[in-house]
């Protein structure tokens, strides 16, 4: 492999890791908020705060050491070698980081799992009352009269 793929490939592996390691510091210490894009997001985790700061607690472990193989394998990609070793490194840290990934999303799903629910006021079968998704309790919405159309 010449030069080029294989130093942009390597800090594909370093970026993935440096993400990967700050989701698994900040979910292990339970400073992870829910948000649009990093950490466990599946509907059970994302059904309260409470669900996703286990979950990401959980998954913590696993996303670590996926980071650590991610960088692993970049800082091996950027030094180099042989091809054959250059191709082994990249499927081998690929592979890692992705299995290592799914499983802490399966593993950190199956604790929040274990999380009870919040009770909401609101089935989120209609959209355009003030409780969809639950976003309000039933006692904050009865309060405030509903804004006309």
């Amino acid at each position: 492999m010449s030069a080029a793929p294989r130093l942009v490939l390597g800090c594909a592996l370093l970026l993935a890791a440096t993400v990967l390691l700050t989701v698994a510091v900040l979910g292990a210490r339970g400073r992870l908020r829910r948000n649009p894009w990093a950490g466990v997001r599946t509907s059970r985790t994302l059904a309260s705060d409470e669900a996703f700061t286990v979950a990401n607690r959980v998954a913590a472990a696993p996303l670590g050491a996926a980071g650590l193989v991610a960088l692993l394998g970049g800082v091996s990609l950027i030094v180099g070698g042989p091809a054959a070793v250059v191709w082994t490194v990249l499927l081998v840290a690929t592979a890692g980081m992705l299995g290592l990934t799914g499983l802490g999303g399966a593993v950190g799903d199956r604790a929040a799992a274990r999380v009870e629910a919040p009770t909401s006021g609101c089935a989120g079968t209609c959209a355009g009352c003030d409780l969809v998704a639950g976003c309000r309790p039933v006692a904050d919405a009865l309060e405030s009269p509903a804004q006309p159309a």
